[in-house]
């Protein structure tokens, strides 16, 4: 706090309050938790300041932000200068994220303008039992269930209403995913940046498209 202190001549001067980029980050942090208290990198504290701005300054999202946190964010690479911002949020808090998903994503990306904005549910990979281990493990926690909820991560809010696989002349496959039209509005602008970050997290390629219906 402000306040006037003598000096040794007996002068009164007055001490300006010093508030310091990191006295702020440091509030802004309490947005982001990382895996064993890892240390945020510099453009996830960038994304935790964003989502502590908003809380404070959006009233629509305030009191639904106000319990909710990040575990960590990255860049990807879309095509040319393009990146899109992926988000991990908790397990856990995933369905509270999703009831605000459209207009979080929608003030997200006005803060990181030019760059989709995806959030993903942080979700943990087992390795497969050892043999004769009576250990089982999930169905939700093998490599393909984690890809397959992720790929529903990153396509909402649209759903996901069919997929194909098509095979290239030289053997490799691509697959087609094919989205609900009631979200194209919402989502056909990013469908550039579904495919890099999934082929970023899962090194899988995909074409994203919207069924064709007839007139």
């Amino acid at each position: 706090m402000a306040k006037d202190q003598v000096g040794p001549s007996g002068t009164t001067f007055y001490v300006k309050p010093m508030i310091t980029l990191t006295g702020l980050m440091y509030t802004a942090l309490k947005k982001i938790h990382k895996d064993k208290d890892a240390e945020a990198s510099e453009f996830e504290e960038t994304v935790a300041q964003a989502l502590f701005d908003l809380e404070n300054t959006n009233s629509e999202l305030k009191s639904d932000l106000k319990d909710l946190y990040i575990n960590s964010a990255l860049q990807v690479d879309v095509s040319g200068n393009r990146k899109a911002v992926v988000i991990y949020v908790p397990f856990r808090l995933r369905k509270a994220f999703r009831k605000i998903q459209l207009r979080l994503v929608r003030e997200l990306e006005k803060k990181f303008s030019g760059k989709d904005v995806i959030l993903v549910a942080n979700r943990r990979i087992l390795r497969p039992p050892k043999k004769g281990s009576a250990v089982q493990r999930p169905r939700t926690r093998t490599l393909t269930s984690v890809h397959e909820a992720m790929l529903e991560d990153i396509v909402l809010p649209a759903e996901i209403v069919g997929k194909r696989t098509r095979y290239r002349v030289d053997g490799s496959k691509i697959m087609k995913v094919f989205l609900d039209p009631k979200e194209r509005n919402n989502t056909e602008y990013k469908l550039e940046s579904f495919a890099a970050v999934y082929r970023k997290l899962s090194g899988k390629d995909v074409a994203f498209e919207f069924p064709i219906t007839e007139a």
